[in-house]
């Protein structure tokens, strides 16, 4: 018997059968041969050198519309909204969607979803430009395409429900990380700091320069007081008295 051949599906097939597979299915969010996923309930933004106690940053939870941002050179763990399933006689694959790309964010997690596969998404993200990137809870930008195996695979996955962000993730990722940005800025600092304290230290040297000045003056003037002190002027009769006499002729 020839098998199907594999194939991507159309915004049709899309539209009737991903709802029976991503909770909550929204019409709308078909686009082309893909569909939109927002940002859901759970994130985790690695600290920076901002933050006071990077051990204690963790699974953050948001509210509804709730915004964060991830900041240049920083990494976060962002869960979707929707729970996703992957038939056992097809393939998912996901990114991000262009707009949110271009302004730096970089998708850094695994690139498909396996066969079985049933539960919210967790996408690594790393910020790679120059400036914080604002997002917020139910904002779309993410994209997941469907793909059709050649045959329904016993190879898949068969475990439970994957809800909220896993924390073995967080933990292995814990800790400040020292990005290019952070990196810069503190070279920046030090450098200003090396800078304030030499021209700290040379306007204390012309002072004690001065001061020295000063005291050897009044040392000289001191000095030349005492010497007249101590030395007695001859006065024009003792001169005389030692003169010696003149010879007449």
């Amino acid at each position: 018997m020839n098998n199907p051949p594999a194939m991507f599906w159309s915004g049709e097939t899309l539209s009737e059968r991903l709802k029976m597979l991503i909770e909550p299915f929204v019409p709308g969010r078909v686009d082309c041969a893909a569909y939109t996923l927002s940002i859901g309930p759970e994130i985790y933004v690695s600290p920076n050198e901002q933050t006071a106690d990077p051990t204690t940053v963790t699974v953050r939870k948001l509210g509804d519309g709730e915004a964060f941002t991830i900041p240049p050179g920083q990494f976060a763990f962002l869960l979707t909204e929707e729970i996703v399933s992957v038939p056992a006689d097809a393939l998912a694959f996901i990114s991000i969607r262009a707009k949110t790309k271009f302004r730096g964010l970089v998708n850094v997690s695994g690139f498909h979803v396996d066969p079985g596969y049933r539960g919210q998404l967790t996408f690594a993200v790393f910020n790679a430009g120059p400036v914080p990137i604002h997002l917020k809870r139910g904002q779309p930008i993410f994209l997941i395409w469907y793909a059709s195996l050649d045959c329904e695979t016993g190879f898949k996955k068969d475990g439970p429900v994957q809800k909220g962000i896993d924390p073995e993730l967080v933990t292995a990722v814990a800790g400040e990380l020292q990005s290019f940005a952070s990196l810069s800025k503190k070279i920046k600092d030090v450098d200003k700091a090396l800078g304030d304290r030499v021209h700290a230290v040379e306007k204390e040297q012309t002072y004690y320069r001065v001061i020295g000045a000063v005291a050897l003056a009044l040392v000289i003037a001191l000095t030349v007081n005492w010497l007249k002190d101590i030395v007695p002027s001859r006065s024009p009769s003792a001169a005389q008295a030692t003169a010696a006499p003149a010879v007449k002729p």
